[in-house]
């Protein structure tokens, strides 16, 4: 599935872009709330599900989207943002007999920002640089971030003695740990050598292959313990079963989540563009 979607990013124009991404974010979403109703914890679905939608819908306004739209007319999240907020107060002012409304608006907000506004930074990745250069940025944020987490899984499975946060997450070792760290560093520079420093639309260096490496890798270490945080408050061990042996989409997809921001910043501040 996930080699599909990767391998199609590269011939579908940025509308279909802007679908897969828009897919794997609903799918994401649904698991998120469901993971809200296993823990009883309430929360608008509907709304929050077209609200993180929505942030996905600005971020390929904002790189070009439909003409109709302007373009770049309201670059940034900031707006969405800010509507998704009004929408999730209004809905919570106007509902009766609920006695947990706190509870109600910040699961909701909590949903749209975390699988929505994250998930809209692949988009950014894939198409705000024009062309398809960026989507290269994709596949290396994923290859990076994977390496790691499958070295951290192997090696924390065969050796793998001392407890990283046995609170949190019980399997996670810290020997499984390093081993992530140092697995996604070298993927990263071994992505560098082989494609000669240039990523897509940008120049990668050394020191910024073996930075990115380490920040990607801590990054996905964050995600993933993230969810399984959640998890345990919800008391399921999976976030769905859409993937055989793997899950749902949020196992899949939570160490890349924070990951991605921090890629796409990365690239926009530090790396040199291609000429």
């Amino acid at each position: 599935m996930g080699a599909a979607l990767l391998a199609s990013a590269f011939f579908v124009p940025p509308t279909g872009v802007w679908i897969i991404v828009s897919c794997v974010a609903a799918l994401g979403l649904r698991e998120f709330y469901l993971l809200l109703e296993a823990g009883h914890i309430p929360s608008f679905k509907v709304i929050g599900t077209v609200c993180g939608l929505s942030l996905i819908a600005d971020a390929w306004i904002g790189c070009g989207g439909p003409a109709a739209f302007g373009g770049r007319m309201l670059d940034g999240p900031g707006l969405s943002l800010f509507l998704s907020a009004v929408v999730v107060f209004a809905r919570m002012i106007f509902q009766h007999n609920n006695p947990r409304p706190l509870e109600t608006m910040a699961g909701t907000l909590m949903g749209l920002i975390y699988v929505g506004f994250l998930m809209s930074y692949f988009l950014r990745l894939a198409l705000d640089w024009g062309g398809v250069a960026g989507r290269w940025l994709v596949i290396y944020l994923v290859a990076v971030v994977k390496a790691g987490d499958i070295a951290a899984y192997f090696v924390g499975c065969r050796i793998g003695r001392h407890k990283l946060f046995p609170r949190i997450s019980p399997a996670k070792s810290w020997e499984g740990t390093v081993a992530g760290l140092i697995a996604a560093v070298a993927a990263s520079l071994s992505v560098q050598i082989a494609f000669g420093g240039v990523l897509g639309p940008v120049r990668l260096r050394p020191l910024d292959a073996a930075v990115l490496g380490l920040l990607l890798a801590i990054c996905g270490l964050f995600g993933d313990l993230l969810e399984s945080l959640m998890k345990r408050a919800a008391g399921v061990k999976d976030s769905g079963t859409l993937i055989a042996g793997m899950g749902g989409v949020l196992d899949v997809i939570d160490s890349l989540l924070p990951a991605a921001p921090v890629m796409y910043y990365y690239a926009r501040l530090f790396l040199p563009r291609v000429t």
